[in-house]
């Protein structure tokens, strides 16, 4: 089912789905963050930080639509391969921690990773709390990243001000 013909079949799935990202089969979650990266640091050549942190509020708006849909038309309720939640809670990480270092967006990179996958604590909490087909699920697919994001961005923080 999850191929380039349900990538291309509709466009909340080409969005969902990370532009292909989503398909990859080792990590894809890992394939969408590194994606995320990519876009990010190419759109930072034509964007002022306004109009990225304006582009990242839309994208979340368009990304719940497009996550509720492809999750809907793939029967399951938070789907591996929608990583349009990553994308935007690393490019959120990204526009909220620059300027830095290539080593602080892989550090970055590694810690949202961490919380993503291993959702410890808050995390955890936020992917159990929004979950099912519909809007409401929609929204959970987005918010545990979102989450994690927050984690990320609170070590990231706390190691600055030390």
């Amino acid at each position: 089912m999850l191929n380039r013909r349900f990538l291309l079949a509709h466009p909340a799935h080409f969005i969902a789905l990370g532009g292909g990202a989503g398909l990859s089969r080792l990590a894809p979650g890992t394939a969408g963050t590194l994606w995320a990266w990519a876009v990010f640091l190419l759109l930072q050549f034509w964007l002022t930080p306004l109009q990225m942190g304006l582009l990242i509020a839309a994208s979340t708006l368009v990304g719940w639509w497009a996550c509720t849909v492809t999750a809907q038309h793939m029967g399951v309720a938070d789907p591996g391969a929608i990583v349009w939640d990553e994308v935007i809670a690393f490019w959120l990480i990204l526009w909220l921690v620059t300027p830095t270092t290539f080593g602080g967006q892989l550090g970055a990179f590694l810690l949202f990773r961490y919380f993503d996958a291993a959702k410890p604590g808050p995390v955890r909490w936020a992917d159990r709390l929004f979950k099912g087909l519909g809007w409401r699920g929609g929204w959970g697919i987005l918010f545990d990243d979102l989450v994690a994001a927050f984690c990320t961005l609170l070590v990231i923080a706390l190691w600055r001000s030390l």
